[in-house]
């Protein structure tokens, strides 16, 4: 798919349920393959509906933008500004103040088409006028697509930890950037 326009802006109240409906179906594509669809559908129930992302949008803590082609949200990306919460990815990440990529996320349908790329640029560029010193996110060990496309942003690994995706942990790096 070529590169087609893409507006990267901050998302609204009014924007829950398209994200939501863009995060159900594009995070069952970073799980590892022993995930089960019964795990999945419980994450995504607990952390992406629409009710939690009307929470996240009003977080003061967090800014969720949204990439919008053609009129349709087809990816977002969330900063949750503050320090990590996990003792080991605090102890990985030893920058502050430090905002985490929380959550980013494309359509499927519009992999390659520079969607992402336009998504990491307005989070970082968000991040850095906001004066943090870096940032940092967790990756899937088995998402190699994503990982290498975190390296080429500029992104190292520097850690581990692990993530609950209903009654599975699942392991993930710790990338960070520091600015």
């Amino acid at each position: 798919m070529s590169n087609i326009p893409v507006t990267v802006d901050r998302a609204g109240l009014w924007d829950a349920e398209a994200l939501s409906d863009v995060a159900a179906a594009t995070f069952p594509l970073a799980c590892p393959p022993h995930a089960t669809p019964d795990d999945i559908e419980i994450f995504i129930t607990e952390v992406l509906s629409g009710e939690r992302f009307g929470e996240y949008l009003t977080d003061p803590t967090r800014v969720v933008l949204k990439a919008v082609t053609n009129g349709d949200i087809v990816g977002y990306a969330m900063l949750h500004y503050g320090d990590p919460a996990d003792p080991e990815v605090a102890k990985a990440v030893d920058l502050r103040p430090v905002v985490e990529i929380s959550k980013m996320y494309v359509l499927p349908g519009h992999h390659g088409a520079g969607v992402s790329k336009a998504l990491m640029n307005a989070a970082l560029e968000r991040a850095r006028e906001d004066g943090v010193a870096g940032v940092w996110l967790g990756v899937n060990q088995e998402n190699v697509r994503a990982q290498r496309f975190y390296l080429k942003h500029g992104f190292e690994r520097v850690g581990t930890k692990t993530f609950p995706v209903g009654s599975q942990l699942h392991h993930d790096f710790v990338m960070r950037l520091v600015f």
